[in-house]
C-alpha cells in the first residue's frame, strides 16, 4: 500500500460516520481553543495591566524628607523646600512638579459661612492643605470650574482657596463666577475653583487647598510634606537618582524617593502567573480531547475487525494496518487543531474588541497550536494502531463474523 492508497483509505474511515468525526473533533477543538484563548487572553491582559501601570504608577515619583531613629524618636534629615519644584525643572524626564503639606488649622472651623449654630451637629471640618502652583499638573488633576491658582497668587500670599470636589459638596460651594468665600476661623478666603480627578493623592479632594505663602503667613506652616513628580514613561530611574541631588547636592541622603519599578518586570510577572494558571486549564481539555481520540479510535478498530482480517488475508502488512489507523487520528487531530485554533483566535479577538483592548498573541502560537492537535492525534492513536496491527487474519475474519 502506497501513501496515496493509505491516505485514501484513511479518509474513507474517517468519513463513514460524521457524527462521530464531529464529536471527536469536538474534543480536540475545545482543548485547543482552550489553550490558544488562554495564552492569548494571558498576553492581552498583561498588555493592558502594563498600560495601565505606565499611565499612572510608571509616571509618579514621591519625594520625601528621610528620617533617623535616635533613642525612641524620629526626626527628619532635613526639609524639603517650597521651590523644590523650580529645582527638579531641569532633570531629564521630569514633566511636572508640586510640592504639597497638612495644614494644622489649631481647632479653627472651616466652613462656608461664619454661622455659629449651637443646635447644628458637630461634623469634622474639611482638611486644610498647602501646595505649590505646580501641584496640579503633577497629580494629573483636572479643574471642573474656575482655575487653580497660580505662581502670582502664591508669589503675593492672596487669600484665594481651591477646593477638593468631595470638600466643595461638603461646604455647598459649586460654582466660583459669584467669587464664594470659605472661612479658615474668623479669615476670609475667595474661592477661585474645585478640582477632581486626583487619584495620586486622594486626599486632596477632601481638602481645602491654599497656595504655600498664604499658607505660611496666616497658618504658620512649615515645610512641605512630600514632592509629587510627573514624569516620563520610563524616566523613573534617572529622576530618583538625580532629584535629590537637584534638592541639596550635598546632602543628598537627606531624602527618601519612591520611584517605579521597569514596566517590563510587572508585565512579565503577571504574564508568567496568569499563563500558569490557565495553561493548566487547556491542557486538562487538551488531554480530555487526546483521550476522546484514543477512545474514538479503539471503538473503531474493534468494530472494524473482520474488515482488518480481510485486508490481513488479501496481503496487507501489519505496517499498513497499522498506518492506516494512525493516518486516521492524526488527520482527526489535525482538523481539531486547525478548528480549535481559529475558534481560539476568534475569542480573543471578539473579547478584546468587546473590552476595548488591543489584542495580542503571538502566531507562532496560533500556528503551533494547530499542529500540536496533530500530535495529540498521533499520541492517540499509537495504541489504537498497534491494536489493530496485532490482529491476526483468521482470528480477525472470525471476530467479524
Amino acid at each position: 500500500m502506497n501513501l496515496r492508497d493509505l491516505w485514501t483509505e484513511a479518509l474513507h474511515g474517517i468519513g463513514t460516520r460524521p457524527t462521530r468525526l464531529f464529536l471527536t473533533i469536538l474534543g480536540t477543538v475545545l482543548g485547543i481553543g482552550s489553550v490558544v484563548v488562554t495564552v492569548g487572553l494571558a498576553q492581552t491582559a498583561a498588555g493592558q495591566i502594563d498600560k495601565q501601570f505606565d499611565a499612572v504608577a510608571a509616571t509618579q515619583v514621591v519625594v520625601e524628607p528621610a528620617s533617623s531613629r535616635t533613642t525612641g524618636t524620629e526626626r527628619a534629615l532635613a526639609a524639603l523646600p517650597w521651590d523644590a519644584e523650580q529645582r527638579v525643572a531641569q532633570v531629564a524626564g521630569v514633566v511636572a512638579a508640586g510640592a504639597v503639606a497638612t495644614v494644622d488649622v489649631g481647632g479653627a472651623d472651616v466652613t462656608a459661612v461664619p454661622v455659629n449654630d449651637p443646635s447644628a451637629a458637630n461634623q469634622a471640618p474639611p482638611a486644610v492643605m498647602a501646595a505649590s502652583p505646580g501641584l496640579l499638573d503633577a497629580v494629573r488633576g483636572h479643574v471642573v470650574t474656575g482655575r487653580f491658582f497660580d505662581a502670582g497668587h502664591d508669589a503675593r500670599a492672596d487669600r484665594v482657596v481651591v477646593l477638593g470636589a468631595r470638600a466643595a459638596d461638603r461646604l455647598g460651594v459649586h460654582r466660583v463666577d459669584r467669587q464664594p468665600a470659605i472661612f479658615i476661623g474668623d479669615v476670609a478666603y475667595t474661592v477661585v475653583g474645585i478640582i477632581d480627578g486626583v487619584q495620586r493623592v486622594s486626599a486632596l479632594e477632601d481638602a481645602v487647598i491654599l497656595p504655600a505663602r498664604t499658607a505660611q503667613r496666616d497658618l504658620d506652616v512649615g515645610a512641605p510634606d512630600e514632592l509629587q513628580i510627573h514624569i516620563a514613561t520610563g524616566a523613573g530611574p534617572v529622576v530618583a537618582r538625580q532629584a535629590p541631588i537637584a534638592l541639596d547636592p550635598n546632602n543628598t541622603e537627606a531624602f527618601k524617593v519612591r520611584a517605579p519599578t521597569t514596566a517590563s518586570g510587572v508585565r512579565d510577572g503577571v504574564q508568567a502567573d496568569v499563563n500558569a494558571l490557565f495553561l493548566a486549564l487547556g491542557g486538562v481539555a487538551l488531554i480530555v480531547g487526546g483521550l476522546g481520540i484514543a477512545n474514538v479510535t479503539l471503538l473503531s478498530v474493534m468494530e472494524r475487525v473482520g474488515e482488518i482480517g480481510l485486508r490481513r488475508a488479501l496481503g496487507a502488512s501489519r505496517r499498513a494496518i497499522a498506518g492506516q489507523f494512525v493516518v486516521e487520528s492524526v488527520t482527526t487531530g489535525l482538523l481539531g487543531g486547525l478548528m480549535g485554533s481559529a475558534v481560539g483566535v476568534i475569542v480573543v479577538v471578539g473579547v478584546s474588541i468587546a473590552r476595548d483592548w488591543t489584542p495580542i498573541l503571538d502566531l507562532p502560537i496560533a500556528l503551533g497550536s494547530a499542529g500540536l492537535g496533530a500530535v495529540v492525534g498521533l499520541l492517540a492513536g499509537a495504541y489504537p494502531a498497534a491494536k489493530a496491527a496485532s490482529l491476526e487474519p483468521v482470528a480477525a475474519l472470525r471476530g467479524g463474523v
